[in-house]
């Protein structure tokens, strides 16, 4: 069994000092562990190690994963990182703590019903398709401004923007372009970094990094 304790432990420290190195102003990045596909047991260790902020891609297996497990911890933050569905939006809203990916106003019209439903304060964060990829979700940087507006008008909490940077990219120059483009619109947060570019998200200001396979190992399916 990978030994997910020691990994999360030396990856907080290595984006710790990747940022003290480089300045950033940021010495502790929210690290979200991303838990999809992941079997149940890896996830207990995660959570036994202290871990406490979880990314899912999809709201039926995050629902499988944390139903009963959120009744035991109160400190359990949930983010949604996959693309999600409007008629998903009800239980998006009902789960998580975060939605990482609005990328379209229609979802935002929907997500803004079901949180003044709830009565639920939910941080959400713009996915941008900075690569203007058309396999990929996220908003093009063509729209980009009209759905911030959009979505802040129907009282959205946009706090920051997410990217996925093209496999065969530089991530660095992706990274760069959305910390521009969170400076632009006055957004904080900078959700950005996965398992094989972590550290260089880290030096690159990141406020939210979200890594898999370093914390728990290869997926088994």
């Amino acid at each position: 069994m990978t030994d997910i304790s020691t990994n999360i432990t030396d990856i907080k420290a290595s984006i710790a000092a990747m940022c003290k190195h480089t300045g950033t102003g940021n010495t502790a990045p929210n690290l979200i562990a991303v838990s999809k596909r992941q079997p149940q047991e890896k996830i207990d260790l995660a959570l036994k190690a202290g871990q406490r902020v979880f990314g899912e891609n999809k709201v039926q297996e995050a629902f499988e994963h944390w139903g009963e497990n959120r009744k035991h911890y109160d400190d359990l933050e949930l983010h949604l990182i996959g693309s999600l569905q409007t008629n998903k939006a009800k239980d998006a809203v009902q789960l998580f703590d975060c939605i990482q990916t609005l990328d379209r106003i229609k979802l935002a019209r929907t997500l803004a019903k079901e949180i003044e439903k709830q009565n639920k304060p939910i941080q959400l964060f713009i996915q941008v398709n900075t690569g203007d990829e058309p396999q990929k979700g996220g908003c093009l940087l063509s729209g980009l401004e009209t759905l911030i507006n959009e979505s802040k008008d129907l009282g959205l909490n946009i706090v920051g923007l997410m990217c996925i940077p093209p496999v065969e990219d530089d991530p660095s120059l992706h990274f760069a372009l959305l910390k521009k483009l969170a400076k632009r619109y006055d957004l904080p947060k900078l959700s950005m970094g996965m398992s094989n570019d972590y550290a260089l998200a880290a030096s690159m200001g990141a406020t939210d990094i979200r890594v898999g396979t370093a914390i728990f190992g290869a997926r088994e399916n």
